[in-house]
């Protein structure tokens, strides 16, 4: 049985000007045990408000939330046994670390050797052990988010949700607070619920992503599978760079399908499943296509400089949307006005459902 399990969330928010906007529209989700699980999509897509609805900040006009077979829908925050950590991260400026971490115990009642006790193994799970002393103003971007995360951990909750909590943080920060995020669910054996906006940070940490949109889940599935089998189009143009095209498939060769664009670029696609004058949608990884003597003729545009990468964007020879080609060999990447030729290997070619 999942740990949480949530049926049919429907959330509908009145607009200024009267309208009426669903931030979740029939949402279904599953969250296991022990299971780090990203929400994943654009600003206004429902991912916060539905981490509200697991949290009792927000009420459901319809559907259910259930932790370990329990209806949680009744129950005020205060009462569910899961805890939030937020994009702010809300820290009482006048206390020092020992005092934040502890607060929900001291309102709690507990007795003061237990609460000292459960403040610093909280502190020495995320690496704060001596800091306790400290003020919010005296510690890092990091600490602080390290302060925030010992505080939602000490109530020793059975799920803890977690509001886009490194978005604060500068870009080496955040991706070295990925990794230790990782290492720390995977450490306590408790289910995450994640939100971002982030494609790189939901693919580095998650067991699964949840893709959603306007209130819907686009797509459910492992970061391999929602990078390099996307569902549908809005899913492949939101996780990372990558050619989206639109083809006609001329013959069948074997297990290969020659298809063409409307320019007369040739892709070739796996066959099973396609039809001579079949029409459909491709996608290909700029990684996935390779500088060499044949396929598609065309000519460097532009070349785009990311460090770890070098993107070539090539105007194919007949015309049509640039082709965008990861460099491997960047010491020897052709110049800008070079004429290239592109290859890919078939199965690199993924099919979009309904398009």
């Amino acid at each position: 049985m999942a740990l949480l399990e949530i049926r049919g969330a429907r959330r509908v928010f009145t607009t200024p000007e009267g309208g009426k906007v669903a931030a979740l529209d029939g949402v279904d989700l599953d969250v296991a045990q022990n299971e780090f699980v990203t929400l994943l999509g654009p600003s206004g897509c429902g991912k916060t408000t539905l981490l509200r609805a697991i949290s009792g900040f927000e009420a459901l006009d319809e559907g259910s939330v259930r932790l370990d077979g329990s209806d949680l829908s009744r129950l005020p925050p205060f009462r569910r046994p899961v805890n939030t950590v937020f994009q702010s991260y809300a820290l009482f400026s006048h206390m020092n670390v020992a005092r934040n971490v502890g607060y929900a115990l001291e309102v709690r009642g507990e007795a003061r050797p237990l609460r000292e006790t459960k403040v610093a193994d909280a502190l020495e799970k995320v690496g704060l052990s001596g800091m306790g002393s400290r003020r919010p103003g005296q510690l890092s971007g990091g600490q602080r988010q390290r302060v925030a995360l010992a505080r939602a951990l000490v109530a020793e909750p059975r799920l803890l949700l977690l509001d886009e909590p490194l978005s604060a943080l500068d870009r080496n920060l955040r991706q070295q607070m990925q990794l230790e995020l990782k290492a720390l669910q995977a450490r306590l054996g408790i289910a995450f619920v994640f939100v971002t906006h982030d494609q790189e940070e939901a693919l580095t940490m998650s067991d699964r992503i949840v893709v959603m949109r306007e209130g819907r889940i686009e797509q459910i599935g492992t970061p391999r599978e929602i990078y390099r089998r996307p569902r549908n189009r809005f899913v492949a143009d939101f996780i990372g760079e990558t050619n989206i095209l639109t083809l006609t498939v001329e013959r069948i060769e074997g297990a290969i399908a020659r298809a063409r664009t409307a320019e007369g670029c040739v892709i070739d696609l796996p066959s099973a499943g396609r039809a001579a004058g079949e029409r459909l949608t491709a996608v290909i990884r700029p990684e996935d296509f390779t500088l060499g003597q044949a396929g598609i003729a065309g000519v460097v545009s532009r070349a785009v400089y990311l460090g770890s990468d070098l993107i070539l964007f090539v105007r194919p020879e007949g015309g049509g949307a640039e082709i965008r080609v990861t460099a491997r060999d960047r010491a020897g990447a052709p110049e800008p006005g070079a004429p290239v030729h592109l290859s890919h290997d078939p199965v690199a070619a993924h099919v979009l459902e309904g398009a």
